[in-house]
């Protein structure tokens, strides 16, 4: 997948549903307390930070805190086009200060590439919803980002406070993700598992979004003990 187009792409959605909503005031039901001012300014901040940690090459960047314009979504396109441009110029394997260091995953240009992938995709995802026409997301983006977050927010939670689980998440589409819940954290399983504790079936789309508290349960489908509602309960998605 390229991710940089991705990046592009997921934020022109977010700035298109923003450009289209009657007032940036509007509330944003998978941010609570949130709107769409709110939401425009966290991604662009965000994209600003991590333009300036690719930058930095491993050195760990200052948070500044967001300060739009007058123009909100021209702030917002500089924003996307800063972190694009910092990529573009780094190689994919350059290193660069991340969060997930306890995660064991990759702490590279690429990474926070992919990582700005799944951030831009369900925040767009919100925009929409915010202006009540919300459309999933492409099954190439929800599939990456399902892997991307067991391996990097799931690794970096540490110990999983339950009885060991295995927790599937079948995409009707065709794929799946098995993730080993033990004491000494969460990983991504290689292999299909011989069994699981919990199965939970629905698009890519809403499995992601399931996973990130934004998909109400009832589009999908669950078999097994309650391991998913533990792990939506367990998880930092703010």
């Amino acid at each position: 997948m390229d991710y940089l187009a991705q990046i592009a792409a997921r934020s022109a959605t977010l700035r298109d549903a923003v450009a289209s909503a009657p007032s940036v005031e509007a509330r944003v039901p998978g941010c609570p307390g949130w709107t769409l001012h709110d939401l425009t300014t966290h991604l662009g901040g965000v994209q600003r930070f991590w333009a300036e940690s690719v930058r930095l090459r491993g050195e760990r960047p200052t948070w500044h805190e967001p300060s739009p314009a007058d123009d909100l979504l021209t702030w917002f396109d500089a924003s996307t086009a800063d972190l694009l441009s910092a990529l573009r110029e780094a190689s994919p394997d350059q290193p660069c200060f991340t969060w997930w260091g306890a995660s064991g995953a990759p702490q590279t240009a690429g990474a926070v590439a992919r990582h700005q992938v799944q951030e831009a995709a369900v925040h767009a995802w919100d925009a929409e919803e915010a202006i009540g026409k919300p459309s999933p997301l492409p099954v190439e983006v929800a599939s990456d980002a399902i892997a991307e977050f067991v391996e990097v927010s799931l690794g970096s939670m540490g110990a999983w406070p339950h009885p060991p689980a295995v927790l599937t998440l079948t995409a009707t589409e065709g794929r799946s993700w098995s993730t080993n819940l033990t004491p000494s954290g969460a990983s991504l399983l290689t292999a299909p598992p011989s069994s699981s504790t919990a199965t939970v079936t629905g698009t890519a789309s809403d499995l992601l979004l399931g996973l990130y508290g934004r998909s109400p349960l009832a589009a999908l489908s669950t078999t097994g003990d309650q391991t998913f509602d533990r792990l939506r309960a367990w998880v930092n998605t703010d």
